[in-house]
């Protein structure tokens, strides 16, 4: 994860320079087409984010935010223009390498959480590093200095039932950032929350976004979480808006 020595000090990430375009999208188009629908997802989406920034993408339910997450992290292939990370085409990329590609420098937050309920939140922060090369005992020092950065590090070996909401997303946040990602994409993060809990996720992910240098990608329907962001784009029915 980030500095052993001092879990609270921001890595020294080249990255993090305001002038450098981290994500690039060019013309993206996203169909479905099961032979009697025909829908058009995205519909020439261009984006451009800056590493450091953070940015929220709002618009309705079904309005394509899920689905270009999803093109943006090389999930779902494009059907049209090119989606850059980091200077690199992700439809140049193999299937292994956009997939080592997201273990190594994606992080993903979830609406749902998506615990793993038999496991521990130590078990669940732990298990993107399973296929990785790391030691147990490195394994265990990332682990609990992502806990740490969450304020969770005394509920490691609590079970996701025995945590509250708020607490749920904050070892799922652990969990994205556990092998120090460079971009962190989040999927509607504070929808299954209280406002209280949704704003203390908020704040988090400032501080990810600020201290430690994450550049988030958000989607959301809710206006009072994107004022949490450097900018907010609005999509509709697959184009933005303004």
């Amino acid at each position: 994860m980030v500095n052993k020595e001092d879990p609270g000090r921001a890595p020294d990430r080249e990255a993090r320079r305001p002038d450098s375009t981290i994500v690039q999208a060019s013309g993206v188009r996203k169909v479905y087409d099961t032979g009697s629908v025909h829908v058009d997802a995205l519909k020439g989406i261009d984006l451009s984010v800056a590493a450091g920034e953070m940015v929220a993408i709002m618009g309705p339910s079904g309005c394509g935010k899920t689905t270009l997450l999803n093109c943006l992290s090389g999930l779902d292939a494009i059907d049209g223009g090119d989606v850059q990370i980091e200077g690199r085409s992700l439809a140049a990329m193999t299937d292994r390498e956009r997939t080592d590609y997201r273990a190594r420098r994606m992080g993903f937050v979830f609406q749902f959480y998506n615990l793993l309920p038999v496991l521990t939140a130590f078990q669940n922060v732990e298990l993107p590093l399973l296929l990785t090369h790391l030691s147990k005992k490195e394994r265990r020092d990332h682990v609990f200095a992502s806990l740490q950065i969450v304020g969770l590090s005394d509920r490691a070996e609590h079970f996701p039932r025995q945590l509250s909401g708020g607490q749920q997303q904050r070892v799922g946040i652990a969990r994205a950032i556990v092998s120090d990602p460079t971009i962190l994409l989040a999927d509607e993060p504070t929808g299954d929350l209280d406002a209280r809990s949704a704003e203390e996720i908020l704040v988090l992910l400032q501080r990810l976004n600020r201290e430690f240098g994450k550049t988030i990608v958000m989607v959301t329907h809710d206006a009072k979480a994107a004022e949490h962001a450097h900018a907010t784009m609005h999509l509709d029915k697959g184009v933005f808006t303004r």
